[in-house]
């Protein structure tokens, strides 16, 4: 796992300022500390920051072919890169490393831009072809690596693994995006392919980009998630499962440094641990964060698993008051980011990086096998939808939504606010108004009226709207959960474990997310995800002989943290003094007047605006960077 970052000079021969380079590849160093290298000719600076987990000693990046001519540098890990090692040597191709990176520079000599096609693993890198004077870079399926990239005025291509160094760049226009805001407030991220800056952009996963002088910047899709040809029987399902996920598991123990895997004690990483344990004959180290807070504590679920498979077990009791990590975050994330499980995901990777340098973890299980409450959710209303023409519900639940008290006191069946409204928009519209962080029409009021016109009618679904243009499939719970592979997975989860597990200098794998995993799971019934409001339902069933039954058929819990409560205690001066802030007030975002009764409805106890203040909290953290 490393950083990877480098210049091309899109228009002309323009001189690459290498102490430049050197300089802002340094401000992701926390990717690679074991080592850092560079390669410069007239069109290309290219840069890497190394952590060292394969060929220990030969790895070093930019790495080259026989006669050098093909250069590359790589983030990220190639699982099958010993069987296309083989075949590469079979065509011609000569090896000087045991390390997967060179696999990449001979499978480009061999099969161009189809060489992403052929790699299984997770992945971000760049290759610079001298005598065709191109420029290739790629991102893996599923975004489990970032890639950002800008044009400076100067026409200079510039990309990163990480925000951060494209910002280092003098040249490089900061100008905020506009839309951003409205972005974040929906979805409590910037979903991809934009950041929070109007000229950086994030290269979609499953694409890549092939750039020489005087080319435009198109990037091109190599995979998407398709709907399966055929959908697998309960007994085709129970029978391969655990083989299927066993396997994706075994491909992702090899290292030549110390490897464990996380235990929170969820179904996910239990599922991880287990087979793992099954897959090697010493023992498999596995960390767990503990809460002294019994309602947010999974830990004593996490020590069962550890004891059944007699693991090393690390665990470390987490205040879940402590706050502070906050300011810690702003720089990481390097944009606006709302997801407040990211505190305990630092946490987890911290102790982790004590022991080991990679770590397994069951990343990708609820967006896979439907695990989550809003898929359920979602199907019972579809089913609504399917029984009561659009203008029936549209003028009952409409009026319904609108009328209803939000009701956050309440027991969660009576929180009905957000299913009234739902039920009146289309399976998109009302997906999307469930898993907004503030609704269409919170955000209304929380938006100046100056804000909402700079808009133009632009809203958040549109990015929703547009991946439901390519549903393959009528199933309507496969069609959510391709929204959230598109979205919610790369950019909330994915991005999470990427910085926090990198800002230690760890490096995790998920196997449920191997992308041939991904596509075999796409293909289950999804009547055997979700079945009698149990999600993840065959899932759960293939693991009965691995897994405690009360683990399995627990509530889920989650990495969650007592945000409203802070904003009442430990955080309450924090809250006001930054949300409230003349920098907030006078960015042209808000009304004043609505964030003022946001923090004071809160604070007395009259609201729980929780979940909405973390988000603008962020925010005033962001803005005050900027």
């Amino acid at each position: 796992m490393c950083g990877i970052s480098g210049v091309f000079n899109l228009r002309q021969p323009y001189r690459i300022d290498r102490p430049l380079l050197e300089k802002i590849n340094r401000l992701q160093s926390h990717r690679g500390p074991d080592d850092e290298g560079y390669f410069f000719d007239q069109y290309i600076g290219l840069a890497h920051r190394r952590l060292s987990i394969i060929d220990l000693a030969g790895g070093h990046q930019p790495l080259f072919n026989e006669d050098q001519s093909v250069v590359v540098v790589f983030n990220g890990e190639i699982y099958n890169y010993l069987e296309l090692a083989d075949e590469l040597v079979g065509l011609g191709h000569q090896f000087t490393t045991y390390s997967d990176t060179e696999v990449i520079v001979h499978a480009w000599e061999s099969w161009g831009e189809d060489c992403v096609k052929r790699f299984r693993g997770m992945f971000a890198f760049a290759v610079w072809d001298r005598s065709k004077k191109q420029l290739f870079i790629a991102r893996d399926r599923l975004g489990k690596k970032p890639l950002f990239y800008t044009v400076t005025v100067h026409g200079q291509f510039l990309f990163a693994s990480e925000l951060k160094v494209l910002l280092g760049h003098p040249e490089v226009d900061t100008t905020l995006r506009n839309e951003m805001a409205e972005e974040f407030f929906m979805y409590g991220y910037i979903p991809e392919p934009f950041s929070a800056y109007k000229h950086i952009f994030k290269l979609n996963p499953g694409h890549h980009l092939t750039l020489s002088p005087g080319s435009e910047i198109a990037p091109k899709q190599y995979w998407d998630l398709c709907a399966p040809d055929q959908v697998l029987s309960w007994e085709q399902t129970q029978d391969s499962l655990i083989d299927k996920l066993q396997e994706a598991v075994r491909i992702r123990l090899a290292a030549d440094v110390p490897l464990g895997a996380f235990l929170s004690g969820g179904v996910d990483s239990s599922a991880v641990v287990s087979l793992m344990a099954s897959l090697q004959t010493k023992p498999v180290h596995t960390c767990a964060i503990g809460f002294s807070e019994q309602a947010f504590d999974e830990s004593e679920y996490a020590q069962q698993v550890a004891s059944r498979y007699h693991t090393e077990h690390s665990q470390q009791i987490v205040d879940p008051n402590d706050i502070s990590l906050i300011d810690t975050l702003v720089d990481i994330y390097d944009e606006p980011y709302a997801d407040s499980s990211a505190l305990p995901t630092f946490r987890v990777c911290q102790l982790a990086s004590k022991s080991v340098k990679v770590a397994l973890s069951g990343d990708g299980g609820d967006e896979i096998f439907g695990g989550y409450r809003r898929h359920r959710m979602h199907l019972v209303e579809q089913r609504l939808r399917n029984a009561i023409p659009r203008p029936i519900r549209k003028s009952f639940f409409g009026p319904l939504g609108h009328l209803y008290p939000k009701a956050d006191w309440a027991p969660r069946p009576l929180r009905a606010k957000t299913t009234f409204q739902s039920l009146a928009m289309d399976a998109v519209e009302g997906y999307a108004n469930s898993i907004s962080k503030l609704r269409r029409d919170e955000r209304q009021s929380l938006f100046s009226s100056r804000y909402q016109q700079s808009l133009n009618g632009y809203n958040g679904i549109e990015i929703l709207k547009h991946h439901a243009r390519f549903f393959t499939t009528d199933d309507p719970l496969k069609q959510v959960q391709y929204l959230d592979m598109k979205t919610w997975l790369v950019g909330d989860i994915l991005t999470k474990v990427d910085r926090a597990s990198m800002a230690n200098s760890l490096e995790v794998r998920a196997p449920m997310l191997d992308h041939e995993f991904v596509e075999w799971a796409y293909s289950i019934n999804s009547k055997n995800n979700i079945r009698n409001r149990e999600g993840k339902y065959a899932f759960k069933r293939s693991l009965e002989n691995y897994v405690g039954h009360n683990i399995l058929y627990r509530p889920k819990m989650g990495f969650s943290m007592p945000i409203s409560k802070w904003f009442r205690t430990n955080l309450r001066d924090t809250l006001t003094s930054h949300v409230l802030s003349t920098n907030m007030c006078d960015s042209g975002f808000f009304d004043v007047d609505w964030l003022r009764k946001m923090v004071s409805d809160h604070q007395q106890g009259y609201r729980d605006h929780g979940a909405s203040l973390w988000c603008l909290l962020m925010f005033s953290l962001f803005m005050a960077r900027q």
